[in-house]
């Protein structure tokens, strides 16, 4: 399922990304209305976030060009205009949904979820990287079609990697995201577990999948 966020936050916007993306959501951001209707013009999107204060094309008057082109794909305003006046411009410009800033994260999501099911969308059940498979449903992971028996907390890391193959994920991302604590740089408690998996995952496969990139993070992607 893939999302459309424009916002010209760019820390607001990466947060969002990152939030999103480990719900299992594919996620392209744009940081100005005009870009944002270009891609959106490029692509598909089962959903589109949009800010109202856009640099060159403001959020109403880019819903209404989506609108004018696309009757369909759900649109939710995501704006700190809160007035009963706003949200009536929003709702009037074609926007499905209107959540005002700041929000509840977990709120995003139940408002992101209902709209994808009257969208008729499902999130994408089954990620793949070479032959190792991660079913979000069920929770299997496989490698060459053999099962890999996790952990709980190797289970959320291996799972939190998949949806962000190819990225470069630093410990501080991973201790926020998996852990959810405040980064302790005397503990090695990621590394250990990257050791873990790293064992399981990989050890007696080809190619390997999990990469350290010196001074960076790591990351899971096919060499």
């Amino acid at each position: 399922m893939k999302i459309l966020v424009v916002e010209d936050e760019e820390r607001l916007a990466s947060f969002i990304r990152k939030g999103i993306s480990a719900e299992g959501y594919e996620v392209e951001v744009a940081y100005d209305g005009r870009t944002g209707l270009a891609l959106f013009r490029r692509d598909e999107y089962d959903i589109i976030i949009l800010d109202v204060n856009l640099p060159h094309i403001n959020g109403f008057d880019l819903c209404r060009l989506i609108r004018s082109e696309n009757e369909t794909v759900p649109v939710l305003m995501l704006t700190a205009l809160d007035s009963l006046a706003d949200k009536s411009n929003g709702f009037n410009a074609g926007a499905d949904d209107y959540l005002a800033k700041p929000f509840e994260f977990h709120e995003l999501i139940l408002r992101l979820r209902a709209l994808s099911r009257r969208n008729g969308s499902k999130l994408k059940q089954v990620l793949r990287l070479a032959d190792l498979e991660l079913n979000l449903d069920t929770k299997a992971v496989t490698r060459a079609g053999k099962r890999i028996d996790l952990t709980t907390r190797e289970y959320s890391l291996i799972e939190y990697m998949m949806l962000n193959k190819g990225r470069i994920i630093s410990r501080v991302d991973i201790s926020e995201r998996v852990w959810s604590l405040n980064f302790d740089n005397n503990s090695n408690v990621i590394d250990v577990y990257i050791s873990y998996i790293r064992k399981k995952i990989d050890k007696g496969f080809s190619p390997k999948l999990l990469h350290t990139i010196v001074g960076m993070g790591y990351v899971l992607r096919e060499e």
